[in-house]
């Protein structure tokens, strides 16, 4: 298995999030975290991260880079 298409936590989709340039949502009180990033002329995106289902697979990771409007590859090399 590549390193890139390894099941992460949700600490490493937190960082990769961050270095994406989103950030967090205050917290509702649910297990889904919302994290944005937009405006000023830039689309907006959202991306919820339910921590409860970690570690995510290929499928959450793949919604999760959709929501933040990158590719799999990309999202995983934001990782570092």
């Amino acid at each position: 298995m590549s390193r890139w298409k390894r099941p992460l936590t949700a600490s490493e989709v937190k960082k990769i999030l961050k270095s994406l340039g989103f950030t967090q949502r205050p917290h509702k009180g649910t297990g889904h975290e919302q994290w944005c990033k937009g405006g000023d002329g830039e689309p907006f995106k959202k991306v919820t991260v339910s921590a409860h289902n970690q570690p995510f697979d290929d499928f959450i990771i793949g919604s999760m880079a959709r929501q933040a409007g990158v590719s799999v590859k990309s999202f995983y090399d934001a990782l570092g």
